[in-house]
């Protein structure tokens, strides 16, 4: 249908595909074994013709910190410059990162269905930053230097070699209402920080500089007061405990995840960071803090490693006059 749209309107140069996660290929060892999932493959081998037929690219979205934990492989493999000798030989092809080895477990994918010349764009790829083992900032600016000094030299893959591939990063920002499915990282692959602050070093010129991206202008943070649980020992814990499921429910926990920045909190900060996420997430709306044991506070009660966020201003917010009726 979109194709026949834009031909109707003249525009033949722009492509229509649609993006494939890496989970439509079979788990396999060596990429030269790569092939489609065998309840999936007819399918896939029809939407590929079409693709082809109309001059579109195959879309692959690689997200490499789920396939080191999909595939059992060492988490240094997701890197580029891999500081740990697990290595994939296949045949006189040595694959030292994820990434080549799942591009060309694509490629051979594509070759046994007859398309192995078809083009390859990454749709997304990229490094969380929270929400799971080995998500953080310093993994996310090594991940993507690593990424931009293979992309700058144009090496290709064993099975594609002195290729320019083409690719696209996730993302800007995090997205806080993101599908948790696939793990809790899945709202963690931003670039900025949610008040528009770069979280790490990047250099979208390739050439390897030890900077960071220009911060957002014009963002203004919410007055600093949080909403918290008081910890008071005569509130019913099973009330307590279902009112932290439902302010998770109704926010987002993310950070939570196992080796995720505030999965060592106690009790009290866990459920003061769940009341916190749904109230800032309110744009700090005060009937938002009306949980079990929940009280406003100007301290701070973020730690070190757990940082509990403070709400943006919005433009909606701030037109329908919200922040001069909601003062603290």
């Amino acid at each position: 249908m979109t194709r026949y749209a834009l031909d109707s309107f003249n525009f033949p140069d722009i492509k229509v595909t649609t993006p494939h996660f890496t989970d439509c290929l079979l788990n396999v060892t060596k990429p030269s074994e790569g092939d489609f999932r065998e309840d999936i493959k007819e399918k896939m081998i029809e939407m590929i013709d079409y693709i082809d037929k109309t001059g579109g690219p195959f879309v692959l979205n690689i997200f490499p910190i789920y396939t080191v934990s999909r595939y059992g492989f060492d988490v240094e493999f997701s890197f580029f410059d891999n500081k740990s000798k697990f290595k994939i030989v296949d045949g006189n092809n040595i694959y030292k990162n994820v990434f080549t080895f799942l591009y060309d477990t694509l490629v051979s994918a594509l070759t046994k269905a007859g398309y192995g010349q078809m083009e390859i764009v990454i749709g997304q790829i990229g490094w969380p930053t929270d929400g799971y083992m080995s998500a953080s900032e310093e993994n996310a600016e090594r991940f993507y230097r690593g990424l931009f000094q293979y992309m700058a030299k144009k090496k290709g893959t064993p099975l594609r070699p002195n290729r320019d591939i083409s690719m696209y990063v996730i993302s800007l920002t995090d997205e806080n209402t993101n599908s948790l499915e696939s793990g809790a990282y899945m709202r963690h692959w931003g670039i900025y920080k949610l008040d528009g602050k770069p979280k790490y070093k990047i250099d979208f010129t390739m050439q390897d500089r030890e900077t960071k991206p220009t911060a957002a202008r014009g963002i203004v943070k919410m007055p600093k007061r949080w909403c918290v649980f008081d910890g008071k020992t005569d509130h019913n814990k099973t009330l307590v405990v279902q009112d932290y499921e439902y302010a998770c429910d109704d926010s987002d926990c993310s950070a939570f995840g196992a080796g995720a920045s505030c999965d060592n909190l106690s009790f009290v900060q866990q459920v003061s960071y769940a009341y916190n996420m749904r109230y800032q997430m309110e744009n700090q709306n005060q009937q938002k803090c009306n949980l079990i044991g929940a009280m406003l506070t100007t301290v701070n009660p973020s730690t070190p490693n757990c940082d509990f966020p403070i709400e943006i201003l919005t433009a909606e917010f701030v037109d329908g006059g919200s922040l001069l009726t909601k003062r603290f």
